[in-house]
């Protein structure tokens, strides 16, 4: 009986073997870019709002806070988008005839909301709160970079999972004092630039059992020692906890140290020249859960 394959035929299912791997690992290896893509995670794209509001200009050119417009960010798990009356305040004054404005002018006499469309979107089975990042020392810049060299308002990261992880895996190399969350040109400390932080003893609020400033508290004179020593005039009231003055969000110049009692003595604080070490020092004050905790499923999908 004659042969039904030619020898040759063994080579050619071989070849067919290796050409289908190389054809399926082709494939992954293209959705997996595909998956990353900017064309899936919609990094880097500006979608047309209704209003083109820069944040460059209101940030960086007019010195807005960020939380004059998003309210809720340090209280709950949405940050807010601003409704029509906080643009209102400002712009019932200046620019009442711009063209531009006319949706505001529209959603405040109808009293219909203006319909944005929120760029940073994440899927509905997946809990981001941002009241628990802020008040861990999570910067603004962390995650939205900077937004106040932004004209017009896009994702910088994927927001995808493993970016996610890469944090909560180290979140060291992101904490900083909770008086620079809303600093955008927040570096970290340096051996030029060094960050002194003590415990203030409080209970509570994170962002109220840790003071830090790079002014040196050891130095005689100087104009943080002389702050925390001075006492409240008579009939005044004691200021309240917070940020004292906001650095301006390009250059970081200006003074963000934290109210803190007069208790804590400059020797009490420690000084840092590195990223890592004040994180570490951070994490441990502001009781950062274990890298395993944070990358639990549980922590994001709920």
């Amino acid at each position: 009986m004659a042969q039904v394959f030619d020898r040759s035929s063994n080579a050619l299912a071989r070849m067919s073997l290796v050409l289908t791997g190389l054809i399926v690992i082709a494939l992954g290896v293209a959705l997996d870019q595909l998956q990353r893509s900017p064309w899936v995670t919609k990094q880097g794209q500006r979608p047309d709002q209704p209003i083109p509001f820069s944040h460059k200009h209101h940030v960086e050119g007019l010195g807005l806070q960020c939380q004059y417009c998003h309210t809720q960010v340090e209280k709950a798990a949405y940050a807010g988008i601003p409704p029509t009356k906080t643009c209102i305040n400002c712009h019932a004054q200046i620019w009442t005839n711009s063209e531009l404005l006319e949706p505001v002018r529209q959603s405040w006499a109808t009293g219909e909301s203006v319909r944005w469309i929120r760029v940073h979107d994440l899927p509905d089975f997946v809990y981001f709160s941002h009241d628990v990042h802020v008040n861990k020392g999570i910067g603004c810049a962390s995650c939205h970079g900077r937004v106040d060299e932004m004209p017009l308002m896009y994702q910088q990261n994927t927001l995808q999972m493993e970016w996610c992880l890469n944090c909560h895996r180290n979140p060291a190399v992101n904490l900083r004092p909770t008086s620079e969350i809303y600093n955008m040109a927040w570096a970290g400390p340096s051996s030029d630039k060094p960050v002194w932080c003590a415990s203030t003893g409080r209970g509570g609020a994170t962002a109220q059992s840790v003071s830090c400033t790079t002014i040196d508290p050891t130095g005689k004179g100087g104009p943080e020692l002389a702050q925390l020593e001075s006492p409240t005039p008579a009939g005044q009231a004691k200021p309240q906890s917070g940020t004292n003055l906001q650095p301006h969000p390009l250059s970081g110049e200006g003074l963000t140290v934290s109210d803190v009692p007069p208790m804590i003595l400059p020797a009490s604080y420690v000084k840092f020249t590195s990223q890592i070490d004040l994180g570490k020092y951070l994490t441990a004050q502001y009781h950062i859960r274990t890298p395993e905790q944070l990358s639990s499923c549980e922590t994001c999908h709920r």
